[in-house]
């Protein structure tokens, strides 16, 4: 199978999962519709981004990120509800699942979310019109210099002391989606990969923490727990900085190799 065949295999399935997740949204069959739909969403824009150049695929990607920015507050709120569930504070757990229900319900309305269904009907026919165009001659090219282009970014932006951390944590998402959907592609190491993926979840754990403590600071409900958030996202950090430090040495190893 050419890579050209691969991808437009793999968006297939990947449609298929987000039509799957949808349809369990509209029916509030279980909690986790929502996560399923963003990760097969997340897969795809990793498989378009290094091609989002193309025509073809600057379109569907565009469309997907709409879908993302529509979907991230009302993950953000089903965390949320989880923590609190799991702290015991029910009672703040509950005046926000009405929210949550009409926020699902806003999503499979949207006319956001049928635009990404359409663009993916058409899409498989539109990238084929590409490739018969010459556009995707030098695919393979193109993607291995995207993602060398995106590692060279994660390691400058890990040699600057004064970096956004919540930038960092962006960038450390999309060089890790981006080497996990093109492994045959990725300039760096299996230890590296494995780096990245500790860095998301210490990154991540302390992003939620840190939001949640904005929250607190603004909802009186959420105050009880704003020194325990705080602790939690100071601890969070060190840890992030600890696996930063590590991903650090191994990419500047893998370069010497």
């Amino acid at each position: 199978m050419s890579l050209v065949d691969a991808i437009v295999a793999q968006v297939l399935m990947l449609e298929t999962a987000l039509y799957h997740a949808y349809a369990r949204m509209e029916a509030r069959t279980d909690s986790e519709a929502l996560h399923d739909l963003r990760i097969n969403l997340r897969r795809m824009r990793s498989l378009l981004r290094p091609l989002r150049k193309i025509g073809a695929v600057a379109t569907l990607n565009e469309v997907a990120a709409e879908v993302g920015k529509l979907t991230t507050p009302v993950r953000d709120l089903e965390v949320l509800i989880d923590e609190l569930e799991q702290l015991g504070f029910a009672q703040q757990a509950n005046a926000r699942k009405a929210i949550l229900q009409s926020s699902y319900s806003r999503i499979v309305a949207s006319s956001t979310l049928k635009q990404l269904f359409s663009r993916l009907d058409q899409w498989p026919s539109d990238f084929r019109a590409a490739e018969r165009g010459g556009e995707l001659r030098q695919i393979k090219k193109t993607i291995a210099k995207r993602l060398h282009k995106q590692v060279e970014r994660l390691k400058a932006a890990l040699a600057d002391p004064q970096y956004d951390l919540h930038q960092l944590r962006i960038l450390v998402k999309r060089t890790r989606y981006a080497t996990d959907a093109y492994p045959q592609f990725s300039p760096i190491s299996v230890k590296a990969a494995a780096s990245l993926k500790a860095v998301q979840s210490a990154l991540g754990t302390w992003h939620d923490h840190y939001q949640w403590c904005l929250k607190a600071g603004q909802e009186e409900d959420l105050q009880p727990l704003l020194q325990d958030w705080h602790v939690a996202a100071t601890a969070a950090l060190m840890e992030a900085e600890v696996e930063l430090l590590h991903l650090a040495a191994l990419l500047a190893k893998n370069q010497q190799a």
